[in-house]
């Protein structure tokens, strides 16, 4: 997988992304980070905690007052720009409009993730032009719209055969093919059972041969099955990445990037101990 003008090798690494707001109502931290200053705090304390790339975004998913072209322009362009002042670590886009993620580009930003699955069509293109990755997301409305009742006939099926063709759009449109992610999009047009059943056919999607990303931190789907407030589901989220990783996924987008930078090392580490296993066995047997 390629960001920016970095590769990496995600056989058995999965890479954190901390989640950065610039919102006043996002539904975790509720503003805390709309102030500059505290915006820069809490992204160094996240590339200490050892973020290896950190998504950006200016409106949240969920229905709220309207948020124009301007403001989100407002709010992360000038974020972008400190951030790649300060940092060297990648910087993600967290915007389905086109023109947020060309200016964002411009600013420094190597990924546009795409909650809305690329419904604007000059999205694509934009991300060919700067040469960045693109993170194509399923959801069966639309961004800021409520999907109280969602049904499918078979969403393992169905997001597959969205995300399929949102990558095949992709490399149409000029993006390579090792710089397109896919990711289910939990809790986005899904009841609690269904974003359940994807997290557990994550090896499905990984299947398909592009890097996948987990979103699960601190959703809805885990506190309505553990009956938590938005404050005490980080162990859930825990779990919810840990098994991700372990059926595949090779980017999780987390708020606590500390504890899931250790799920991904331990889960590393036994992957990688995988050969030596093997060459034991395989000595015993020949013996």
């Amino acid at each position: 997988m390629r960001l920016g003008d970095r590769h990496y090798d995600v056989g058995t690494r999965a890479l954190v992304m901390g989640i950065l707001n610039r919102t006043p109502d996002s539904f975790y931290d509720r503003g805390s980070y709309w102030d500059l200053d505290a915006f820069y705090r809490r992204a160094e304390r996240l590339v200490a905690e050892g973020a290896d790339l950190l998504d950006i975004g200016g409106v949240k998913a969920g229905p709220g007052p309207e948020v124009t072209e301007a403001e989100e322009l407002d709010r992360v362009v000038e974020a972008i720009e400190g951030l790649r002042q300060r940092f060297e670590t990648p910087l993600s886009v967290d915007t389905w409009r086109a023109s947020v993620a060309r200016a964002a580009y411009g600013a420094g930003a190597v990924v546009g993730n795409d909650i809305s699955g690329f419904a604007d069509p000059d999205y694509l293109p934009a991300a060919a032009e700067a040469g960045a990755t693109v993170v194509a997301t399923h959801i069966r409305l639309a961004p800021r719209v409520a999907d109280p009742e969602p049904h499918y006939d078979d969403v393992v099926a169905e997001v597959g055969a969205f995300l399929a063709d949102r990558a095949r759009r992709a490399e149409a449109a000029g993006v390579a093919r090792d710089r397109i992610v896919l990711d289910a999009g939990l809790d986005l047009g899904k009841t609690a059972a269904q974003s359940l059943t994807l997290l557990q056919a994550s090896d499905q999607l990984v299947a398909q041969g592009y890097p996948v990303l987990l979103s699960a931190s601190n959703k809805t789907f885990l506190g309505k099955i553990l009956s938590l407030e938005i404050d005490q589901r980080n162990t859930a989220s825990l779990a919810a990445a840990a098994l991700g990783v372990t059926l595949g996924c090779r980017i999780v987008r987390a708020h606590d990037v500390l504890g899931t930078r250790r799920v991904c090392a331990v889960i590393a580490a036994i992957l990688e101990a995988a050969p030596a296993r093997d060459e034991i066995v395989t000595g015993v047997l020949s013996r």
